[in-house]
Formats: structure tokens, C-alpha cells, sequence
């Protein structure tokens, strides 16, 4: 797993829209990636939808979330509309997972993402990483404030 510290490591992936997302459009403002394991999951519904609650706390603290997961950007969009998510969702679909692996979230033997989250400050360095100690726990968003606090 990545280490805080660290430079965040490189990326460009799709979201929802289609649109090209980089390491590099991230610097100058503190970014969250979350990492989950599939769209649709009653588990990833129920992260993402408490993240989504939670929103503009999150912004208010300047901070932007991205999800990240291994379903398609079409998958996303759909997943984005059914329930009603603004959080951009990003796709590491192809080569799958492979931003997954960079930062330590990804379960070979499973095909899909950990569940967690990595905090990117504005110099694009590794501020705190948490991965659950299982795919069924969900970090609940108070985790992700306290990250943003330290």
C-alpha cells in the first residue's frame, strides 16, 4: 500500500462522462480518491450514498471526492443516475485495475478494488491512506473528515 509521504502515483482515467481525469488535474486542491469494489453492490451503494450526504461538508473543507472502482465508465453513469450521485466516478477498467494496484487497493484473487480512501493534497503528495480490513466494512465519512483535519 502506499505510504503517506509519498508522491501520489500517476493516472488518467474516464469518469461517468467520459471525460479524461489526471493525477495532474488534481494539483492545487485536496482530492480524496475512493476506492470500492463494484457499482450496483448493495455495500458500494450504500458508501457511496453516504458520501453523497455529506457532500458539500466535504467541499466546505476544500476537499473533492473522486470513486473509484473497475466498472466502465458507461457502468458509472448509470450507477451515477439511478441513485442520484454527483461524486465523479472514475474507471479503472482497462487495463483493470490498474490504478487500483499503484495504490495498494486492489484484490487480485477478488478482480476488484479494496475499500478505501487516499487523501491527495495540493502538492499531489500522499497526505493519509485507509484501507478497510475487509471489503464489507465501509469507512464511514467520518474517517475521511478526520483525515482532512489532521
Amino acid at each position: 500500500m502506499i505510504a503517506p509521504g509519498s508522491k501520489a502515483p500517476d493516472f488518467s482515467l474516464r469518469d461517468q462522462e467520459g471525460k479524461l481525469i489526471s493525477l495532474r488535474d488534481l494539483e492545487g486542491r485536496t482530492s480524496v480518491l475512493v476506492f470500492y469494489p463494484l457499482d450496483f453492490s448493495p455495500g458500494c451503494t450504500d458508501q457511496l450514498n453516504i458520501y453523497q450526504e455529506v457532500l458539500e461538508d466535504f467541499e466546505a473543507q476544500g476537499a473533492t471526492l473522486y470513486g473509484v472502482s473497475v466498472d466502465s465508465a458507461f457502468c458509472h453513469k448509470a450507477f451515477q443516475e439511478r441513485e442520484g450521485l454527483t461524486i465523479p466516478l472514475l474507471a479503472d477498467f482497462e487495463p483493470k485495475g490498474e490504478v487500483a494496484r499503484a495504490y495498494g487497493m486492489y484484490i487480485d484473487e477478488r478482480g476488484h478494488n479494496e475499500r478505501g480512501f487516499v487523501v491527495i493534497g495540493p502538492d499531489l503528495v500522499v497526505k493519509h491512506v485507509h484501507k478497510s480490513p475487509t471489503p464489507l466494512e465501509i469507512p464511514g465519512a467520518n474517517l475521511i473528515f478526520d483525515a482532512l483535519a489532521a
